[in-house]
């Protein structure tokens, strides 16, 4: 089992910018195939962004796209997402999630480990 933590979140100005930080432990870290997804309110999880387990490959949903970054440093087993020019619909809560296999995947069943996940609050 691989054990996540997010932190990082909080409130923040519509335009402004947050990076969030997920730590693992439990399984090693550079076999693991990572993500971010988000949880608005009053709607369903959904992806944000994911990254393989060396970091090669990325991808992003539409609605991030050229203002997130997803990145990770495997010597310190962590995870991150820089978030730019966030806007009111990035407000929700933030999740990483963990796959046991070295590549990328967007459904949420795909992942096998989530953590309790981090607030973003975007004010106008």
């Amino acid at each position: 089992q691989v054990h996540l933590g997010e932190s990082g979140g909080g409130l923040v100005q519509a335009g402004g910018s947050l990076t969030l930080s997920c730590a693992a432990s439990g399984r090693t870290f550079s076999t693991l195939a990572m993500g971010w997804f988000r949880q608005l309110p009053g709607k369903q999880r959904t992806f944000v962004a994911t990254i393989s387990s060396y970091g090669g490959t990325t991808f992003y949903a539409d609605s991030v796209k050229g203002r997130f970054t997803i990145s990770r440093d495997n010597a310190k087993n962590m995870l991150y997402l820089q978030m730019n020019d966030l806007n009111v619909n990035d407000t929700g809560v933030y999740y990483c999630a963990a796959r046991r296999t070295s590549t990328i995947a967007v459904p949420s069943r795909l992942y096998d480990d989530w953590g309790q996940g981090t607030q973003v609050t975007v004010s106008s």
